[in-house]
């Protein structure tokens, strides 16, 4: 075996190891995912979604090109391995797969647009910190106007830095909100 040194680049992502921390982002490729979909000189916005905007599978505006809808959720997807605040919208666009429209793709590409704001983003865990586990989770209540089903997610930490996250749909509908949380709970 050959000691290579410390570890700098892994599946894409870049690793910064300092005596007091560890960062891990993915900047490299999200420029390049910036540059891909023709957003390099876009306008960034400071939120990932729209204040309460609902997608649908059927808003009624055209169709948009699938093969490049599912090639950039697809990237998104990817992105947060080590971006958990793009992880609720990816998710969310990821339920259009099928069938996308150009409200979709728009929306998409606002996630973008944040990401082109928010490039230098990762995980930092920091030396020294208390090894508390710390978790939170969280439920929409009927989120999806399509078929009523509310979205649970969760984060865990421990120390400094977040190690577990997701947003997914529940499998039941919930008839309150607290049934919603109670199911995001469980």
């Amino acid at each position: 075996m050959t000691d290579l040194g410390l570890l700098h680049h892994f599946l894409g992502m870049s690793v910064l190891q300092t005596e007091n921390s560890i960062f891990i982002h993915q900047k490299k490729y999200a420029q390049k995912l910036i540059e891909k979909f023709g957003l390099k000189y876009c306008k960034p916005v400071a939120t990932p979604l729209a204040m309460n905007e609902k997608l649908n599978k059927i808003d009624g505006s055209e169709a948009a090109d699938e093969g490049e809808y599912r090639q950039l959720v697809g990237s998104l997807l990817y992105l947060t391995a080590t971006r958990p605040d793009v992880m609720f919208a990816a998710s969310l666009l990821s339920r259009f797969m099928h069938n996308p429209t150009k409200k979709h793709m728009g929306t998409s590409k606002r996630v973008l647009r944040y990401i082109q704001g928010t490039v230098d983003f990762g995980i930092i865990f920091d030396r020294g910190k208390a090894t508390t586990l710390i978790g939170y989770c969280d439920g929409d209540w009927a989120g999806s106007e399509d078929d009523m089903r509310s979205t649970s997610g969760y984060a865990f930490t421990l120390g400094s830095g977040m190690f577990s996250w997701a947003s997914i749909k529940q499998n039941t509908v919930a008839l309150s909100t607290a049934e919603a949380k109670y199911v995001s709970v469980a």
